[in-house]
């Protein structure tokens, strides 16, 4: 047990990740931080590497496809913590494919929704009585402009023919998402939230295209860990400001 606030945070299977580096920044926070990913390994690689740098971080197996192993998971951290503070949903894949509704391969299309909506919805409905054993728990689903109507240059109507028009419209369901459960768990005093990184360079090649470092995108992820519990619930940010759907 610890006295710490307890965060868990999915799809941690890659160092140059999102979700690596937001577990790195609340960990010097003063979290106690769950990594999970898929694969157990990964996981456990990558809580080594931190724990090395003095911070407090643990692995655990966690495949947000699998209700068997979110199940295993969740069993673990009832008896290792018998609660959890903060949930961040950051699992997510994505398929580079430049085709159109009318043509897209039905199979990465499922792929895609059974990880980034699915999975987020297994998740959430596994941990939340954990969740609600905090007082005052937070939600916070990493979205996109990606998924928004209104975003100018970056929205849903512009990726609608690009590279990756199902991933837009996960992320659109994400956000639905998040509305619903928000509007659903405000008694429960729960927050939650949606929130988008930005174009993050987490591959080879993508800082070039303009993509901004890690340690910038998660400053917005650090920053909804720690609104006040009386905040903002069932909203979309971006760089730390409210943003349209």
């Amino acid at each position: 047990m610890t006295n710490k606030k307890i965060v868990v945070i999915t799809g941690v299977g890659r160092k140059e990740g999102i979700g690596y580096e937001t577990a790195k920044q609340l960990s010097l926070g003063g979290f106690h931080v769950i990594i999970t990913a898929r694969n157990f390994e990964k996981a456990n690689q990558h809580a080594k590497e931190l724990q090395q740098q003095g911070l407090d971080v643990t692995p655990l197996e966690m495949d947000v496809t699998s209700d068997e192993s979110i199940s295993a998971a969740a069993t673990v951290l009832k008896a290792d913590y018998g609660k959890i503070d903060v949930l961040i949903n950051n699992a997510a894949i994505m398929f580079f494919d430049p085709s159109v509704t009318t043509n897209k391969d039905l199979n990465s299309v499922t792929n895609e929704f059974n990880t980034n909506v699915v999975g987020v919805w297994r998740v959430c409905q596994q941990l939340i009585p954990l969740i609600k054993n905090s007082g005052r728990g937070k939600i916070i689903n990493i979205s996109s402009t990606m998924g928004s109507f209104t975003a100018e240059g970056w929205g849903i109507l512009d990726f609608a023919k690009g590279p990756v028009p199902s991933y837009s419209l996960t992320k659109l369901a994400v956000n639905g998402l998040t509305i619903k459960m928000a509007k659903e768990l405000k008694d429960d005093h729960i927050q939650v939230n949606a929130l988008c990184p930005g174009f993050t360079a987490t591959y080879p090649g993508t800082s070039e295209m303009g993509a901004r470092p890690v340690e910038e995108s998660v400053k917005g992820i650090i920053w909804a860990v720690t609104l006040p519990d009386n905040g903002p619930t069932g909203k979309f940010f971006n760089d730390m400001q409210e943003v349209p759907w």
